[in-house]
């Protein structure tokens, strides 16, 4: 059901970032236990929580961007209307990165890391990630150069790739001034995950969209136009709001109280006028030619909506588009007016804040492409939907209720320690019931963690209506 051989590179991909997010969804359950059970010292010497949420936050790297560079390889060949330059080089790319991260987790419980949080991979290990960056760059944009097929999909994945490339450079010098450090620390952090990584799901989701619903290409470019747009005008400001408390001066409280919102509004309203395009339509369901984008079978039916073969697909995309604005939009703009960050900055707000951001922006974008990839690659054009529906919810409904626990227990801390003036760990007892019901969240969270990992790796064909209907109840 795919068009181009190259296309299947993306398999392993797909697989891998699955195989890590599980693993970082365990690690994830160590550190949260850390938080509200008392835990024998010996037993939390063997992976102590600096160590344990270094591992965990790299694992969240690692798993998105395979997600991501896998979820580029499967779609840009069909965009380009041409093979990948080199598919092996991609298998390369793969393996190098691969390498990287096995090593690094490695060298994080030997204690090889350079200490900064998110950045701990030491030096020689970032110019792998580099390179790999490069080959990912280089392979896809000579596919896109050699097909002279330009559109702004492409345009929007290659400068997303661009930057992806060029930003974690600033990660390889030594500054010796701290200021200075952190003021590029966050180009890499802000500019690379919530800039370049912006394009690149931008790009992905847009194309998704294209191919589940039919609408027109004119409809969600003209979104990706504004994506750009925001980026160059409202993203790079943004970038501000991390810079109220470093030594940066006093404008940054003004440029990134204003600018901080703003990135994930393209992609909402995108998602949101797609689906009333969609409901305007007076057709039937969509039925998936082999090989081809997604075609309109008329059903003879009038008013009855548009949709996918695989309503899943959509199911995963609004979700993505709607925690987007939870987790990035609505509460990033109230956690980081300088008025509340003064309080909240590094409380368990911005623990609350980064887990909405990333599930809603990335996780559930990854799992849309997963979820639209993997049956095509697998040769199985509709399929069983029931797993697939029970984890969203799951997933979905769970990590609201993590983001509310750990929203509460923030406030209650940012008012214990920073407007009382009570010590950390006074301030700790009041907040472990909050981490309590966090973690019976979370288990129902990593219950359709699982359960999706396994649906992904064993899609099962759905049952046809007609044998349905046949069996007896």
């Amino acid at each position: 059901m795919v068009k181009y051989a190259s296309q299947r590179v993306a398999y392993p991909y797909f697989v891998i970032a699955l195989f890590l997010f599980g693993a970082q969804i365990i690690v994830g359950l160590w550190l949260l236990a850390n938080y509200f059970l008392t835990i024998p010292q010996g037993i939390v010497d063997v992976l102590p929580f600096s160590t344990a949420r270094a591992i965990h936050t790299n694992l969240l790297v690692l798993w998105m961007l395979l997600g991501f560079m896998g979820g580029a390889y499967f779609m840009v060949p069909e965009e380009a209307e041409r093979e990948l330059f080199s598919a092996k080089t991609a298998l390369v790319q793969l393996g190098l990165l691969v390498f990287t991260g096995l090593a690094a987790l490695i060298g994080f419980v030997a204690g090889w890391s350079e200490g900064r949080p998110l950045l701990e991979i030491p030096t020689p290990l970032d110019v792998l990630i580099v390179l790999a960056a490069l080959i990912f760059l280089f392979n896809l944009g000579l596919t896109m150069i050699l097909a002279r097929h330009w559109t702004v999909i492409q345009g929007t994945l290659l400068g997303g790739l661009v930057f992806l490339a060029l930003l974690y450079l600033f990660d390889l010098p030594f500054y010796r001034n701290l200021a200075l450090d952190w003021y590029y620390w966050w180009w890499i952090i802000h500019l690379w995950v919530e800039g370049a990584w912006e394009l690149v799901a931008g790009a992905i989701l847009a194309w998704v969209l294209l191919r589940i619903t039919g609408v027109p290409r004119q409809l969600v470019e003209k979104w990706l136009y504004v994506e750009i747009g925001l980026f160059l005008f409202t993203g790079i400001a943004g970038t501000g709001h991390h810079y109220y408390w470093l030594g940066a001066p006093s404008y940054w409280l003004w440029i990134g109280g204003i600018f901080s919102a703003l990135e994930p509004v393209p992609i909402i309203l995108m998602v949101i006028d797609t689906l009333h395009y969609v409901r305007r339509r007076r057709f039937g369901r969509l039925s998936v030619a082999p090989g081809k984008q997604e075609s309109v079978t008329p059903s003879g039916a009038e008013g009855r909506q548009l949709t996918p073969a695989n309503p899943l697909v959509l199911t995963y995309a609004v979700g993505c588009a709607i925690y987007h604005l939870l987790g990035a939009g609505v509460w990033g703009i109230v956690h980081t007016l300088p008025q509340v960050n003064r309080f909240t900055h590094g409380s368990q707000v911005t623990v609350s804040h980064g887990h909405l951001a990333f599930f809603g922006a990335y996780a559930l974008l990854n799992l849309t492409v997963f979820y639209f990839a993997l049956p095509r690659l697998r040769g199985v054009e509709r399929f069983s939907e029931r797993r697939g529906r029970f984890s969203f919810w799951a997933m979905c409904l769970a990590m609201f209720g993590m983001g509310l626990g750990w929203g509460v227990a923030g406030v209650i801390q940012t008012y214990l320690e920073r407007v009382l003036g009570l010590g950390y760990m006074t301030a700790q007892g009041y907040m472990r019931l909050w981490f309590a019901i966090v973690w019976a969240m979370a288990i129902v969270f990593t219950t359709g963690v699982f359960t999706t990992i396994a649906d992904l790796l064993s899609l099962r064909p759905a049952q046809a209506p007609a044998e349905a209907a046949e069996r007896p109840a």
